[in-house]
């Protein structure tokens, strides 16, 4: 890494970092009803949208509730996004007459975007019609997304209350994160893509001219069965149109990802200038970094807060070193060619194949690092294209649950859970009950934590495993060898996780994979949240246990290691022998000069 790539990582997490604080302190008096926005702007709204639900907002939940609640939401979520799919060729607001989705990549859309995974196996753009973009996609964005905060929350509420039987209400949480935390960004947001180019509106496609004309050749064959030779004239080009900068926003902010156009955020109508590309990233994580304020905050301790802060920023860091080295240092077998793959005043260097040049590798690298860190899944180059450790860097953030900031809620639950890990090994070692935030941490708890941790490879390597050993799923591998096992690793590890990010060398769109990936999706998502709001209802009901001088202190620089060296040593060491198979042994292929 140069200064320069140096200087433009530490720029984008001390804005983050700028930003998330602020943002936090926002949502946690958002959170707990203190808000102005809340007691005084927003209550009518909130008390009219409550009464057309039939919800009484003053009666809390029990954990159970809680996560039934969570269910049947997304479950009817799931069916509507379906129906909308399915029926979109009776619909309106498709300009573009495009025809309904087949029954099984309709299935994996609408249980992607309610997982707030949002695999694609589809161009957006030849597709999808504009209320579908819009009354389903988008507004799944929101949901999922909130869905997610509503969570965290109720297990934070676990930390904080004691000898308790609730976790609050599941209908608030989700009402008050999309009214006064989502809605409100993702408008400033979209206006700011607006600005910057990013196209909103409900135009038909339109055809111009080109600038060049190309005239080439098609062979065909007539009734008779000859070849035919037609001389063809490319003088048009066909431009998609479509509320993009509304989609772009929330897709950011909710780290959902789905991209209107194929191309998703390489595309210039989703991501048209450098700074367009910065707010994306910082909009992809700067929820996830507020939220670690938020639990400080929310439990009276924001040292708490700060040092799982700390530890995500850390493995953050190391990553955009890592990834952006890996791609500047490029191919090795170009320069036995005779290749300049050397940086230098007229050219990029290093590996700029399925980059835009718009962004280059810096950018690039820290865009790929943030999308895989977050649940987010949203890319601005290929990562088909990426170099084998360029490649092994996002695919390993997805695989350790995507903590490392995380998806909006999903991050910070999951990394609580490992911090809960991290405990209970300290204190095997210590020979003392394991206490976290002044609640001690015994069997259950420990029960639910080995499932939320443990589900998500079960998932991913069974998944891949089945892809590999049968002949439906070999059918989508185009690339031979260890990049072929890259490819359907990635994909499930992808789908499993709530990424959605893909090596898109795979082909995917079949009943195969569009089944077996909406279900590691399906289970990724609810497998993981209903254990941990089950360790949030049993921690509210337990004592806050006064600290002593035996108690483990879990905010300072010593907990901060022990949290990312269980992080790493449960969640990496997990994958090592699948990651083997894939880019490890394809490193080393590369290098060896093959």
């Amino acid at each position: 890494m140069n200064a320069n790539t140096i200087l433009q990582t530490a720029a984008f997490i001390v804005v983050l970092i700028a930003l998330a604080v602020p943002l936090g302190r926002y949502m946690t008096d958002v959170l707990e009803g203190s808000a102005v926005v809340v007691r005084k702007i927003g209550r009518p709204v909130e008390a009219m949208l409550y009464r057309i639900a039939g919800i009484d907002a003053d009666a809390e939940m029990t954990w159970k509730h809680y996560a039934l609640a969570v269910l049947l939401f997304n479950a009817l979520g799931a069916v509507f996004l379906y129906a909308l799919l399915r029926l979109q060729h009776v619909l309106p607001a498709n300009p573009q007459g495009m025809s309904a989705m087949t029954p099984d990549a309709a299935f994996n859309t609408a249980v992607s975007f309610v997982t707030n995974t949002n695999w694609q196996d589809y161009g957006g753009e030849s597709a999808l019609g504009y209320l579908v973009q819009m009354l389903g996609l988008t507004v799944q964005n929101f949901l999922s997304a909130a869905t997610g905060i509503a969570v965290v929350i109720a297990l934070i509420r676990g930390f904080k209350r004691h000898s308790a039987q609730t976790i609050g209400n599941f209908w608030v949480d989700l009402t008050r994160t999309t009214l006064y935390v989502l809605a409100p960004l993702a408008l400033v947001v979209s206006l700011i893509f607006v600005s910057q180019g990013v196209i909103q509106n409900f135009k038909a496609y339109r055809e111009v001219p080109t600038l060049q004309v190309t005239t080439y050749q098609t062979i065909t064959t007539d009734a008779q069965g000859k070849a035919v030779t037609q001389n063809v004239k490319a003088d048009k080009q066909t431009l998609p149109m479509g509320p993009v900068a509304s989609q772009e926003a929330i897709k950011m902010l909710g780290t959902n990802g789905g991209g209107f156009f194929n191309a998703n955020s390489a595309h210039p109508y989703e991501n048209p200038t450098p700074l367009s590309n910065f707010v994306q990233m910082l909009a992809m994580l700067v929820i996830p970094a507020a939220l670690c304020v938020v639990f400080g905050r929310m439990i009276g301790d924001k040292r708490q807060g700060y040092a799982v802060l700390a530890a995500m920023t850390i493995a953050f860091s190391a990553a955009c070193i890592g990834e952006i080295s890996a791609e500047q240092a490029g191919n090795p077998l170009f320069a036995s060619l005779g290749v300049d793959a050397q940086a230098s005043a007229a050219q990029a260097g290093g590996n700029m194949e399925g980059k835009e040049t718009r962004f280059g590798i810096a950018q690039s690298g820290i865009f790929t690092v943030a999308t895989t860190a977050a649940s987010c899944g949203a890319v601005n180059g290929m990562h088909d294209s990426l170099t084998p450790l360029g490649g092994l860097i996002p695919m390993l953030l997805i695989q350790l649950g995507e903590v490392v900031f995380g998806g909006v809620g999903s991050g910070l639950y999951g990394m609580l859970v490992f911090a809960l890990l991290a405990v209970f090994v300290a204190g095997l070692m210590i020979g003392r009950t394991p206490e976290y935030v002044g609640k001690k941490i015994e069997a259950f708890e420990m029960k639910m934590v080995s499932i939320a941790i443990l589900l998500t490879p079960l998932l991913v390597l069974a998944g891949t495993s089945i892809a590999v050993l049968t002949a439906a799923g070999t059918a989508g591998i185009a690339n031979p060898g260890a990049h072929g096992f890259s490819e359907v690793l990635y994909a499930f590890s992808s789908a499993g996780n709530n990424n959605g990010s893909a090596f898109a060398g795979l082909s995917v769109n079949t009943p195969f994979y569009n089944v077996l990936l909406g279900i590691a999706m399906w289970f990724g998502r609810f497998g993981s949240i209903v254990p941990v709001l089950a360790i949030a209802g049993s921690l509210a009901a337990k004592k806050r246990l006064a600290v002593t001088a035996g108690t483990l202190p879990t905010h300072g620089p010593l907990f901060v290691v022990l949290l990312l060296g269980t992080l790493l040593l449960v969640g990496a060491l997990t994958y090592v022998p699948a990651l083997a198979l894939g880019p490890i042994v394809e490193h080393l292929t590369m290098i060896a000069g093959h």
